[in-house]
Protein backbone atom coordinates (compact mmCIF):
# COMPACT_ATOMS: atom_id res chain seq x y z
CA UNK A 1 0.00 0.00 0.00
CA UNK A 2 1.24 3.25 -0.95
CA UNK A 3 0.50 6.09 1.93
CA UNK A 4 1.94 8.65 -0.16
CA UNK A 5 -1.19 11.27 -2.51
CA UNK A 6 -1.11 10.90 -6.06
CA UNK A 7 -3.42 13.06 -8.18
CA UNK A 8 -2.88 10.45 -10.80
CA UNK A 9 -4.32 7.93 -9.07
CA UNK A 10 -7.35 9.72 -7.41
CA UNK A 11 -7.88 10.75 -11.10
CA UNK A 12 -8.31 7.00 -12.37
CA UNK A 13 -10.80 6.21 -9.18
CA UNK A 14 -12.97 9.02 -10.19
CA UNK A 15 -12.62 7.50 -14.09
CA UNK A 16 -13.85 4.11 -12.64
CA UNK A 17 -16.32 5.52 -10.40
CA UNK A 18 -18.10 7.81 -13.47
CA UNK A 19 -18.09 4.55 -15.44
CA UNK A 20 -19.82 2.58 -12.53
CA UNK A 21 -22.34 5.10 -12.61
CA UNK A 22 -22.10 5.11 -16.26
CA UNK A 23 -23.79 1.60 -16.42
CA UNK A 24 -25.73 2.39 -13.32
CA UNK A 25 -28.94 4.25 -14.81
CA UNK A 26 -31.16 4.37 -12.10
CA UNK A 27 -28.72 6.50 -10.38
CA UNK A 28 -28.29 9.17 -12.70
CA UNK A 29 -32.11 9.33 -12.83
CA UNK A 30 -32.66 9.40 -9.17
CA UNK A 31 -30.03 11.63 -9.33
CA UNK A 32 -31.58 14.31 -12.07
CA UNK A 33 -35.02 13.54 -11.60
CA UNK A 34 -35.92 13.39 -8.66
CA UNK A 35 -34.95 16.86 -7.47
CA UNK A 36 -37.08 17.95 -10.19
CA UNK A 37 -40.33 16.36 -9.08
CA UNK A 38 -39.54 17.08 -5.66
CA UNK A 39 -38.95 20.96 -6.82
CA UNK A 40 -42.38 20.83 -8.67
CA UNK A 41 -44.44 19.43 -5.98
CA UNK A 42 -43.20 21.27 -3.13
CA UNK A 43 -43.15 24.70 -4.79
CA UNK A 44 -46.58 24.53 -5.85
CA UNK A 45 -47.95 22.70 -3.11
CA UNK A 46 -46.21 24.64 -0.21
CA UNK A 47 -47.78 28.04 0.10
CA UNK A 48 -48.86 30.36 2.45
CA UNK A 49 -50.27 32.72 0.00
CA UNK A 50 -53.88 33.85 0.68
CA UNK A 51 -55.97 33.01 -2.19
CA UNK A 52 -59.35 32.27 -3.11
CA UNK A 53 -60.38 32.01 1.04
CA UNK A 54 -64.13 30.96 0.75
CA UNK A 55 -65.72 33.72 2.23
CA UNK A 56 -69.46 34.19 3.24
CA UNK A 57 -71.67 37.43 4.08
CA UNK A 58 -74.49 37.61 5.96
CA UNK A 59 -75.87 41.12 4.93
CA UNK A 60 -78.50 42.39 7.48
CA UNK A 61 -78.57 45.89 6.01
CA UNK A 62 -78.84 45.45 2.24
CA UNK A 63 -77.90 48.99 2.02
CA UNK A 64 -75.94 50.42 -1.35
CA UNK A 65 -73.57 51.01 1.76
CA UNK A 66 -73.57 47.45 2.73
CA UNK A 67 -72.94 46.38 -1.39
CA UNK A 68 -70.18 48.91 -1.75
CA UNK A 69 -68.11 47.39 0.92
CA UNK A 70 -68.95 43.37 -0.58
CA UNK A 71 -67.59 44.45 -3.54
CA UNK A 72 -64.54 46.10 -2.11
CA UNK A 73 -63.61 42.88 -0.18
CA UNK A 74 -63.81 40.92 -3.36
CA UNK A 75 -62.41 43.15 -5.75
CA UNK A 76 -59.15 40.68 -5.74
CA UNK A 77 -58.55 37.93 -5.58
CA UNK A 78 -57.92 36.94 -1.84
CA UNK A 79 -61.42 36.11 -0.99
CA UNK A 80 -63.93 33.82 -2.87
CA UNK A 81 -67.89 34.42 -1.93
CA UNK A 82 -69.63 31.43 -1.65
CA UNK A 83 -73.30 30.80 -1.21
CA UNK A 84 -73.75 31.00 2.84
CA UNK A 85 -77.11 31.22 5.96
CA UNK A 86 -79.33 34.29 5.81
CA UNK A 87 -78.39 34.49 9.44
CA UNK A 88 -75.01 34.50 11.72
CA UNK A 89 -76.76 32.10 14.11
CA UNK A 90 -75.49 29.47 11.41
CA UNK A 91 -72.29 30.54 10.30
CA UNK A 92 -70.82 27.81 12.85
CA UNK A 93 -72.59 25.03 11.26
CA UNK A 94 -71.08 26.56 7.71
CA UNK A 95 -67.60 25.73 9.42
CA UNK A 96 -68.29 22.37 10.55
CA UNK A 97 -69.30 21.59 7.06
CA UNK A 98 -65.85 23.49 5.75
CA UNK A 99 -68.28 25.45 3.74
CA UNK A 100 -66.44 28.67 4.46
CA UNK A 101 -63.32 29.68 6.28
CA UNK A 102 -64.42 33.22 6.81
CA UNK A 103 -68.33 35.07 7.37
CA UNK A 104 -68.67 38.91 7.45
CA UNK A 105 -71.36 39.85 9.09
CA UNK A 106 -73.22 43.56 8.82
CA UNK A 107 -75.68 44.61 10.84
CA UNK A 108 -78.66 46.64 10.08
CA UNK A 109 -78.38 50.04 10.05
CA UNK A 110 -74.90 49.69 8.51
CA UNK A 111 -75.56 52.04 5.80
CA UNK A 112 -77.37 55.02 7.65
CA UNK A 113 -74.89 54.62 10.52
CA UNK A 114 -71.58 55.61 7.63
CA UNK A 115 -73.71 58.38 5.55
CA UNK A 116 -74.61 59.78 8.85
CA UNK A 117 -71.10 59.91 10.52
CA UNK A 118 -71.57 57.58 13.30
CA UNK A 119 -69.48 54.50 14.34
CA UNK A 120 -70.17 51.36 12.30
CA UNK A 121 -69.40 47.79 13.01
CA UNK A 122 -69.15 44.72 10.62
CA UNK A 123 -67.98 41.48 12.50
CA UNK A 124 -65.47 38.65 10.74
CA UNK A 125 -65.59 35.36 11.79
CA UNK A 126 -62.93 33.25 11.26
CA UNK A 127 -62.46 29.57 10.97
CA UNK A 128 -58.94 29.59 13.45
CA UNK A 129 -58.42 25.80 12.83
CA UNK A 130 -55.72 26.96 10.81
CA UNK A 131 -54.14 29.37 12.96
CA UNK A 132 -51.41 30.18 9.93
CA UNK A 133 -54.52 30.97 7.71
CA UNK A 134 -56.03 32.49 10.33
CA UNK A 135 -53.41 34.95 11.48
CA UNK A 136 -53.06 35.65 7.65
CA UNK A 137 -56.68 36.42 7.08
CA UNK A 138 -56.73 38.67 10.24
CA UNK A 139 -53.87 40.62 8.69
CA UNK A 140 -55.49 41.48 5.86
CA UNK A 141 -58.66 42.12 7.05
CA UNK A 142 -56.76 44.94 9.73
CA UNK A 143 -55.70 46.16 6.19
CA UNK A 144 -58.53 46.41 4.60
CA UNK A 145 -60.56 47.91 7.39
CA UNK A 146 -57.96 50.91 7.51
CA UNK A 147 -58.55 51.41 3.46
CA UNK A 148 -61.82 51.46 3.49
CA UNK A 149 -62.13 53.85 6.80
CA UNK A 150 -59.88 55.96 5.05
CA UNK A 151 -61.95 58.33 2.90
CA UNK A 152 -64.46 58.57 5.96
CA UNK A 153 -61.42 59.88 8.22
CA UNK A 154 -60.13 62.49 5.51
CA UNK A 155 -63.91 64.15 5.05
CA UNK A 156 -64.14 64.00 8.97
CA UNK A 157 -61.19 65.95 9.62
CA UNK A 158 -58.01 67.34 8.51
CA UNK A 159 -55.23 65.61 7.01
CA UNK A 160 -53.20 63.17 9.70
CA UNK A 161 -50.24 64.48 10.86
CA UNK A 162 -48.28 61.47 9.90
CA UNK A 163 -48.54 58.83 7.24
CA UNK A 164 -47.15 56.07 6.93
CA UNK A 165 -45.65 54.90 3.58
CA UNK A 166 -44.44 51.34 3.42
CA UNK A 167 -42.27 50.10 0.33
CA UNK A 168 -41.53 46.34 0.08
CA UNK A 169 -38.25 45.71 -0.87
CA UNK A 170 -36.57 42.24 -2.55
CA UNK A 171 -40.38 40.57 -2.66
CA UNK A 172 -42.92 43.53 -3.31
CA UNK A 173 -45.71 40.98 -4.21
CA UNK A 174 -44.90 39.51 -1.04
CA UNK A 175 -45.51 35.59 -2.58
CA UNK A 176 -44.45 33.21 -0.51
CA UNK A 177 -42.50 30.74 -3.16
CA UNK A 178 -39.67 33.82 -3.53
CA UNK A 179 -39.19 32.77 0.51
CA UNK A 180 -39.59 29.02 -0.12
CA UNK A 181 -38.10 27.84 -3.06
CA UNK A 182 -34.14 29.18 -2.08
CA UNK A 183 -34.62 26.83 1.05
CA UNK A 184 -36.03 24.15 -0.96
CA UNK A 185 -33.17 24.23 -3.37
CA UNK A 186 -31.13 23.25 0.36
CA UNK A 187 -33.45 20.83 1.21
CA UNK A 188 -32.91 18.78 -1.83
CA UNK A 189 -29.75 19.58 -2.22
CA UNK A 190 -28.95 18.09 1.23
CA UNK A 191 -30.65 15.31 0.43
CA UNK A 192 -29.87 14.22 -2.17
CA UNK A 193 -26.13 14.72 -1.65
CA UNK A 194 -26.27 12.15 1.62
CA UNK A 195 -28.26 9.86 -0.06
CA UNK A 196 -26.04 9.82 -3.56
CA UNK A 197 -23.39 8.43 -2.18
CA UNK A 198 -24.49 7.10 1.06
CA UNK A 199 -26.61 4.38 -0.94
CA UNK A 200 -23.80 3.80 -4.11
CA UNK A 201 -21.23 3.23 -2.09
CA UNK A 202 -23.15 0.96 0.82
CA UNK A 203 -24.61 -0.95 -2.23
CA UNK A 204 -20.98 -1.57 -3.07
CA UNK A 205 -20.51 -2.80 0.29
CA UNK A 206 -23.22 -5.50 0.07
CA UNK A 207 -22.21 -6.55 -3.66
CA UNK A 208 -18.25 -6.74 -2.08
CA UNK A 209 -17.17 -4.68 -4.91
CA UNK A 210 -15.67 -2.19 -2.45
CA UNK A 211 -13.06 -5.25 -1.24
CA UNK A 212 -11.45 -4.80 -4.25
CA UNK A 213 -9.98 -1.83 -3.38
CA UNK A 214 -8.26 -3.03 -0.56
CA UNK A 215 -5.93 -4.96 -2.65
CA UNK A 216 -4.84 -1.61 -4.44
CA UNK A 217 -1.97 0.83 -3.77
CA UNK A 218 -4.27 4.02 -3.42
CA UNK A 219 -4.68 5.45 -0.12
CA UNK A 220 -7.11 6.38 2.00
CA UNK A 221 -7.69 9.98 1.05
CA UNK A 222 -7.56 8.95 -2.44
CA UNK A 223 -10.30 6.72 -2.43
CA UNK A 224 -12.87 9.11 -0.43
CA UNK A 225 -11.86 11.73 -2.82
CA UNK A 226 -11.64 9.31 -6.34
CA UNK A 227 -15.31 8.44 -4.85
CA UNK A 228 -16.83 11.91 -4.04
CA UNK A 229 -15.42 14.49 -6.64
CA UNK A 230 -17.90 11.95 -9.64
CA UNK A 231 -20.65 13.08 -7.16
CA UNK A 232 -19.49 16.58 -6.45
CA UNK A 233 -19.79 16.95 -10.24
CA UNK A 234 -23.38 15.26 -10.43
CA UNK A 235 -24.05 17.69 -7.32
CA UNK A 236 -23.24 20.71 -9.10
CA UNK A 237 -25.51 19.64 -11.93
CA UNK A 238 -28.23 19.33 -10.02
CA UNK A 239 -27.65 22.49 -8.86
CA UNK A 240 -27.99 23.75 -11.93
CA UNK A 241 -30.68 22.16 -13.05
CA UNK A 242 -32.97 22.80 -9.79
CA UNK A 243 -31.37 26.73 -9.80
CA UNK A 244 -32.72 27.16 -13.91
CA UNK A 245 -36.26 25.35 -13.29
CA UNK A 246 -37.03 26.80 -9.73
CA UNK A 247 -36.04 30.41 -11.43
CA UNK A 248 -37.74 30.17 -14.63
CA UNK A 249 -41.21 28.43 -13.20
CA UNK A 250 -41.70 30.07 -10.30
CA UNK A 251 -40.05 33.85 -11.15
CA UNK A 252 -37.33 33.53 -8.35
CA UNK A 253 -35.22 36.67 -8.72
CA UNK A 254 -31.05 36.05 -8.94
CA UNK A 255 -29.85 39.30 -7.92
CA UNK A 256 -26.56 38.30 -6.56
CA UNK A 257 -23.65 36.95 -7.96
CA UNK A 258 -23.51 33.04 -9.66
CA UNK A 259 -20.09 32.63 -9.31
CA UNK A 260 -20.29 33.33 -5.09
CA UNK A 261 -23.15 30.93 -5.31
CA UNK A 262 -21.71 28.30 -6.98
CA UNK A 263 -18.44 28.56 -4.76
CA UNK A 264 -20.73 28.78 -1.52
CA UNK A 265 -22.62 25.40 -2.58
CA UNK A 266 -19.51 23.58 -3.38
CA UNK A 267 -18.50 23.88 0.29
CA UNK A 268 -22.14 22.40 1.34
CA UNK A 269 -22.21 19.53 -1.36
CA UNK A 270 -19.23 18.36 -0.12
CA UNK A 271 -20.43 18.01 3.26
CA UNK A 272 -23.12 16.65 2.16
CA UNK A 273 -21.29 14.13 -0.17
CA UNK A 274 -18.83 13.48 2.79
CA UNK A 275 -21.63 12.73 5.27
CA UNK A 276 -23.08 10.33 2.82
CA UNK A 277 -19.69 8.88 2.91
CA UNK A 278 -19.57 8.85 6.55
CA UNK A 279 -22.69 7.29 6.99
CA UNK A 280 -21.72 4.02 4.53
CA UNK A 281 -18.82 3.23 5.76
CA UNK A 282 -20.37 3.07 9.43
CA UNK A 283 -23.38 0.81 8.04
CA UNK A 284 -22.29 -0.58 4.67
CA UNK A 285 -26.25 -1.85 4.86
CA UNK A 286 -27.95 0.14 1.79
CA UNK A 287 -31.22 0.23 4.48
CA UNK A 288 -29.90 1.29 7.60
CA UNK A 289 -27.86 4.05 5.51
CA UNK A 290 -31.51 5.52 4.04
CA UNK A 291 -32.54 5.29 7.08
CA UNK A 292 -29.67 7.25 8.52
CA UNK A 293 -29.56 9.77 5.91
CA UNK A 294 -33.38 10.69 6.22
CA UNK A 295 -32.55 11.33 10.17
CA UNK A 296 -29.62 13.09 9.47
CA UNK A 297 -30.11 15.47 6.46
CA UNK A 298 -33.66 15.37 5.51
CA UNK A 299 -35.75 16.15 8.91
CA UNK A 300 -33.38 18.62 10.06
CA UNK A 301 -33.03 20.45 6.82
CA UNK A 302 -36.34 20.61 6.73
CA UNK A 303 -37.48 21.76 10.22
CA UNK A 304 -34.52 23.20 11.51
CA UNK A 305 -32.86 25.16 8.82
CA UNK A 306 -35.17 27.81 8.51
CA UNK A 307 -36.74 26.51 4.99
CA UNK A 308 -39.97 27.12 6.60
CA UNK A 309 -40.13 28.19 10.10
CA UNK A 310 -37.72 30.85 10.93
CA UNK A 311 -35.13 30.28 13.08
CA UNK A 312 -35.83 33.71 14.99
CA UNK A 313 -39.13 31.85 15.96
CA UNK A 314 -37.60 28.96 17.71
CA UNK A 315 -36.86 28.46 21.27
CA UNK A 316 -33.14 29.58 22.74
CA UNK A 317 -32.02 26.30 22.69
CA UNK A 318 -32.95 25.40 19.52
CA UNK A 319 -31.21 28.54 17.35
CA UNK A 320 -28.44 27.74 18.85
CA UNK A 321 -28.57 23.67 17.82
CA UNK A 322 -29.46 24.92 14.23
CA UNK A 323 -25.69 26.65 14.08
CA UNK A 324 -24.26 23.35 13.89
CA UNK A 325 -26.63 22.42 10.88
CA UNK A 326 -24.83 23.17 7.61
CA UNK A 327 -28.52 23.21 5.66
CA UNK A 328 -29.52 26.61 8.08
CA UNK A 329 -26.30 28.37 6.74
CA UNK A 330 -26.97 27.35 2.82
CA UNK A 331 -30.42 28.59 3.04
CA UNK A 332 -28.93 32.00 4.53
CA UNK A 333 -26.56 31.84 1.94
CA UNK A 334 -29.36 31.11 -0.84
CA UNK A 335 -31.61 33.73 0.26
CA UNK A 336 -28.51 36.49 0.35
CA UNK A 337 -27.66 35.99 -2.68
CA UNK A 338 -30.80 35.69 -4.93
CA UNK A 339 -32.99 37.49 -2.89
CA UNK A 340 -31.24 40.40 -1.40
CA UNK A 341 -28.26 40.14 -3.71
CA UNK A 342 -25.64 39.82 -1.02
CA UNK A 343 -21.74 40.27 -1.44
CA UNK A 344 -19.34 38.17 -0.55
CA UNK A 345 -18.20 40.15 2.73
CA UNK A 346 -22.49 39.87 3.85
CA UNK A 347 -21.62 35.98 3.86
CA UNK A 348 -18.68 35.09 5.41
CA UNK A 349 -19.86 33.96 8.66
CA UNK A 350 -22.22 31.45 6.38
CA UNK A 351 -18.91 30.95 4.48
CA UNK A 352 -16.67 29.96 7.42
CA UNK A 353 -19.36 27.88 8.84
CA UNK A 354 -19.75 25.70 5.82
CA UNK A 355 -15.96 25.24 5.03
CA UNK A 356 -15.98 23.90 8.54
CA UNK A 357 -18.26 21.51 8.31
CA UNK A 358 -17.18 20.23 4.79
CA UNK A 359 -13.37 20.02 6.15
CA UNK A 360 -14.63 18.31 9.56
CA UNK A 361 -16.89 15.70 7.59
CA UNK A 362 -14.10 15.20 5.09
CA UNK A 363 -11.55 14.48 7.96
CA UNK A 364 -14.54 11.75 9.65
CA UNK A 365 -14.74 10.37 6.30
CA UNK A 366 -11.13 9.44 5.93
CA UNK A 367 -10.66 8.77 8.92
CA UNK A 368 -13.79 6.00 9.04
CA UNK A 369 -12.93 4.61 5.22
CA UNK A 370 -10.34 2.34 6.73
CA UNK A 371 -8.68 -0.21 4.77
CA UNK A 372 -9.46 -3.58 6.41
CA UNK A 373 -7.63 -6.35 4.31
CA UNK A 374 -10.19 -9.99 3.58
Amino acid sequence: MNSGFSPRRVRAMAQKEWMHIGRDRATIYFALGMPLVLLVLFGFAVSFDLDGIPTMVVDNDRSAESRALVSHLFSGRTFERVDGPARADDVTAAFRRRDAELAIVIPEKFGARTTGGQPARVQALVDATDNVTAGSVLAYLARFARVANEPRVRTASQEPLLEARVRMLYNPELRSTVFLVPGLIALIQSMMGVLLTALTVAREWERGSMEQLFATPLSRVEIVLGKLLPYFGIGLAQLLLILTVGTWLFDVPIRGSLVLLFLMSSLFLLACLAQGLFISVVTRNQMVATQMAAVTSILPAALLSGFVIPVENMPRILQILTQVLAARHFVNILRGILLRGASADMLVADGVALAIFALFLLRASTVAFRKVVA
